[in-house]
């Protein structure tokens, strides 16, 4: 009887023990360290818990209004020091102007720091405007709603920035062994010119953030029929600058249209330039692209993505790529986008100038002088005139593609996500990363939200959000990279 009784409860024990592999919640995850000899005892993290505070702290600075301009990232920078102090790590606060300012907080492998080993993660507190007749939600609200956290600064950049502070608070809570220091930089300005954020940072307080290696925002992980498509990792990027299109006429009384009206030439010239295609152009980056994006594509699409360095399919191949989305044609081009038109003073009044903007995005290497030049051979018309902005940034190196943190990115991305392409990648929008990368830091930009395309393009748009189960992933993701390049070894 006894032995019956000791056999029924192995077997009872046994199962239940089975049962509870499968049903266990995610609470505690173990960091990706190597498996060496004599290797410290693996941390644990309660995902569960990081996860509900991360929510709680994205709430809170959607809260905050941080529109630029004016900016008023001071606030958002304070609030994000209290929330490190609780959590036992220190921050400094540092005012560019009134109102404004960058926050820098450090995990320290070693009593003396060294700026090549360390791994600097960035992102900006400021945010672009909105029209809250468009949104369904109160854009400041960080509203939940059908799966959906809500508001301006979800996915740019207030998403990326707390699920950097995650990391950085996993590695505190844990006492992770680190091999190398972490530092964390909260700045603004990012959707202006930077002078208030990344420049200010740089010109007064490098030493404190100086890195061989940094993760921003600037790439994506492309979610397609509720699956990853592909992972596309920043090491490149356009520079941008804006051209002021002026055109001059003679004024008058409306009751009387005369033949060089200023906002008929501005019309036409503007007209002329919209029409002109820039040359095509491959860097290595977008060449790298393509190909590897070519695998996991339409089979169609990615036949002509393979032929654009054909010597004999090329032009078609390229008129294919260009044609079936946007983004790809301004990857592998300059972009010429008219964006603002200012002209006339009353509606009975012909005005004397009219000006046009046109937004401008150069391939790295290539000049902005030339594209005038061009311009003005397309318009034919001296009353035209074209004035580059002055604050043009210089175009920044490629950041690595077989360096040791790249390698890790992908190895990372290659466990969180199987079989799923890791694609480098140049991004058409501009990033705090290229001063980086002017300073010969490794910058890769990585967005880890898996995020359909529909969800992406609410960038700056009206109804800004991101998926819960996105938010919850994409600081999984981030973690097992940073804890896989930063772990003691």
């Amino acid at each position: 009887m006894r032995r019956r009784f000791f056999a029924i409860f192995a077997i009872f024990a046994i199962f239940a023990l089975t049962l509870a592999s499968f049903i266990a919640p995610r609470t505690l995850a173990q960091a990706p360290l190597p498996q060496q000899t004599g290797a410290p005892q693996t941390p644990a993290i309660d995902f569960t818990k990081l996860d509900q505070d991360a929510l709680g702290w994205l709430q809170s600075l959607i809260h905050i209004n941080t529109v630029n301009p004016p900016g008023n990232e001071l606030v958002a920078a304070k609030y994000i020091a209290g929330v490190l102090q609780q959590e036992g790590i220190s921050s400094e606060i540092d005012q560019s102007t009134p109102g404004r300012g960058i926050l820098i907080a450090r995990l320290s492998a070693n009593p003396v720091p060294d700026p090549s080993r360390a791994l600097l993660l960035m992102g900006h507190l400021d945010v672009v405007g909105v029209d809250k007749s468009k949104w369904q939600v109160d854009p400041f609200g960080g509203v939940i709603q059908n799966g959906y956290l809500y508001g301006r600064g979800a996915i740019d950049d207030k998403g990326m920035l707390v699920a950097e502070m995650a990391v950085l608070v996993a590695l505190k809570r844990s006492n992770f062994p680190l091999d190398r220091d972490v530092i964390f930089l909260a700045e603004g300005d990012e959707e202006q010119a930077g002078e208030a954020g990344m420049k200010f940072a740089i010109e007064n307080y490098w030493q404190k953030i100086a890195a061989g290696f940094a993760l921003n925002e600037g790439g994506n992980v492309t979610l397609k029929d509720g699956k990853v498509q592909y992972i596309g990792i920043q090491a490149a990027e356009k520079v941008p600058v804006n051209v002021t299109v002026t055109a001059n006429g003679t004024s008058g009384h409306g009751s009387v249209p005369l033949p060089n009206n200023p906002i008929v030439l501005l019309s036409s010239a503007i007209s002329k330039i919209a029409a002109y295609q820039t040359p095509f152009q491959l860097t290595p980056v977008t060449q790298s692209y393509f190909e590897q994006l070519s695998m996991v594509e339409d089979p169609e699409i990615g036949k002509w993505m393979r032929a654009l360095d054909s010597p004999v399919r090329a032009d078609l191949a390229e008129e294919k790529v260009a044609a079936a989305n946007p983004v790809w044609n301004a990857m592998v081009r300059d972009t010429i986008a008219p964006t603002m038109l200012q002209a006339g003073i009353r509606p009975n009044v012909v005005p004397s100038e009219a000006q046009a903007t046109l937004n401008v995005r150069l391939l790295p290497g290539n000049s902005i002088d030339s594209l005038i030049l061009k311009f003005r051979e397309i318009v034919n018309n001296p009353q035209i005139t074209f004035q580059a902005d002055t604050s043009i940034g210089e175009a920044a190196p490629s950041s690595s593609l077989d360096g040791a943190f790249f390698k890790t990115i992908q190895q990372a991305s290659n466990e969180e996500f199987p079989d799923v392409p890791v694609i480098p990648m140049m991004s058409t929008v501009a990033t705090d990363s290229a001063d980086l990368r002017l300073r010969g830091v490794q910058a890769y930009g990585l967005l880890p939200f898996p995020l359909t395309e529909e969800d992406a393009l609410r960038m700056h748009a009206d109804n800004e959000r991101i998926p819960l189960d996105s938010f919850n992933k994409g600081i999984d993701y981030l973690y097992r990279i940073v804890t896989s390049f930063v772990a003691e070894k």
